[in-house]
């Protein structure tokens, strides 16, 4: 075979090549477009969900007593509370805000209670959504903001290594935790 002819071919490949190229990215490109993918949307009725999380929890007759929101939240209510209007106050997303149709967003008790139910438990993000009426994008975006300024807010204060003080304490709950689990059995 010639070199010419070795050469009209390579050409010719490059030009075959080329065309099937531009032909598939061309169909990604037109069905891409003609496809438009729509987000479903879901009504949660998220004031229902506020209104039973603050019902079971957060009430002066809650449904739930003390011991198990300390339980199921892994901290007292006290605690909590100033977690949570510390982050509604210097947090914008923590904010109640009204959406496009001036109904009430999400609560801040409702975006605190997902991150802190998904770290607590370390359930999948959509696990929240049927009893605090929040979809799993969204648990996500609380969890994501949550430890984010959790971090930036309470950080220096109690983020920090634990002292030798700090750690007999650990080690001593530990052991009683231990002790208590062994005399159940």
């Amino acid at each position: 075979m010639s070199s010419s002819s070795s050469d009209e071919l390579e050409e010719r490949l490059e030009e075959v090549f080329d065309d099937i190229l531009e032909d598939t990215y061309n169909n990604i490109v037109d069905s891409h477009h003609n496809n438009p993918v729509r987000r479903l949307y879901i009504e949660r009725d998220r004031e229902t969900g506020h209104e039973r999380l603050w019902n079971d929890y957060f009430c002066e007759n809650s449904t739930f007593p003390p011991n198990l929101f300390r339980r199921r939240f892994r901290m007292n209510k006290d605690l909590f509370m100033h977690i949570v209007h510390r982050l509604s106050d210097d947090v914008p997303f923590f904010r109640q805000s009204r959406d496009a149709t001036g109904r009430p967003g999400l609560s801040p008790l409702q975006k605190c209670t997902a991150a802190i139910r998904l770290l607590a438990y370390g359930s999948a993000a959509d696990a929240v959504d049927e009893y605090l009426r929040l979809g799993e994008s969204t648990a996500l975006l609380c969890l994501h903001k949550f430890t984010e300024n959790i971090i930036r807010l309470f950080g220096d204060e109690y983020l920090r290594r634990p002292t030798p003080e700090d750690l007999l304490w650990i080690s001593r709950s530990q052991s009683l935790y231990t002790l208590s689990l062994t005399s159940i059995k």
